[in-house]
């Protein structure tokens, strides 16, 4: 083997190493931020938004489908009636609108949208290390995840309805790669938005760029799975064990993709602050480490005039 080449694999290995130390870096500040915490409480959030969804979609079909049983066979033929809850109602009697259902279903979507949108905001700004002191007061908070639960809600709607197309029905080859690109341009959209907006942290927009293409391919792909799921093994079981293969189903592809969400931000911080190598196992602290640790300890001012000072000891 020639020199040339032993300095090219040197320099190939090296490559990987710098690869793996980068993704271990990754693990370690997801473990050190509790990020499987702050996911759990996005997922439950959005699980609770979820039932009062699905209320005022009845509702609203109560209202256009009455006394219009033609349609209703349709959309219990259609994707919409793979949902147990709506496939049920149509199954056993007619839908009928109600005011008071509309206005209950919107109110608790917004309560519950807000507690996305909040929850959300307290991850990221956790994991890019924005000390207390510096985030959004109580108000300011909730009117910014007003406006970002309009713009995300539509953007998401818009993304699932298109992998939807993709994944519950026969189409031709040039129907599903629209599909496919269309979903995966407004999911690109979605988490752009939201990786800038629902921080209060000062990020270029160029530096949420790699995180916001894994979030995008992760989230298409659980779209697609989601879409099979309903189409291909929901409509297979029983009345009773489709209640309960959607409810455990929703939840877990729920916390799947906020794991995957938070995953993506940690690249991100990772990858703009340098906070790689790390010591896996805080043993020797190496200088990210340290930087990591300080950042994480000075999460903690809470008032303008506390100042949090970190030091280390030993070598």
């Amino acid at each position: 083997m020639s020199i040339a080449e032993r300095l090219h694999d040197l320099d190939r290995f090296q490559q990987r190493g710098r690869g793996l130390g980068f993704v271990a870096a990754v693990i370690k500040k997801f473990g050190d931020d509790q990020a499987g915490q702050l996911a759990a409480l996005i997922s439950y959030y959005a699980f609770v938004s979820i039932f009062p969804l699905l209320l005022v979609m009845v509702t609203v079909l109560g209202f256009v489908l009455q006394g219009n049983p033609g349609e209703q066979q349709r959309i219990l033929n259609g994707t919409l009636g793979q949902f147990p809850i709506l496939s049920d109602q149509l199954k056993l009697h007619s839908l009928k609108g109600s005011t008071f259902a509309l206005v209950i279903g919107i109110v608790g979507s917004l309560l519950a949208g807000l507690g996305v949108t909040n929850a959300t905001q307290n991850a990221f700004n956790r994991i890019w290390d924005v000390p207390f002191k510096h985030r959004p007061n109580f108000l300011f908070a909730r009117l910014r995840g007003l406006g970002m639960l309009a713009i995300l809600g539509t953007l998401s709607i818009l993304s699932t309805v298109a992998a939807g197309f993709v994944g519950t029905a026969s189409h031709g080859a040039t129907a599903v790669v629209v599909g496919v690109l269309v979903a995966f341009v407004l999911n690109l959209a979605v988490f752009m938005t939201a990786f800038k907006l629902l921080t209060a942290a000062d990020v270029d927009w160029r530096e949420l760029l790699p995180g916001v293409v894994v979030a995008a391919v992760s989230w298409q792909l659980l779209q697609h799975l989601g879409g099979y799921y309903l189409d291909h093994e929901l409509k297979r079981t029983g009345p009773l064990y489709g209640v309960f293969a959607f409810v455990l189903g929703l939840l877990a592809w729920l916390y799947l993709g906020a794991q995957l969400t938070i995953f993506a931000v940690e690249i991100n911080v990772v990858k703009a602050r340098r906070l790689w190598p790390r010591s896996f196992f805080s043993d020797p602290l190496l200088d990210a480490d340290r930087r990591a640790l300080t950042s994480s300890a000075e999460v903690e001012e809470r008032v303008e005039q506390e100042d949090v000072d970190v030091n280390f000891d030993g070598p």
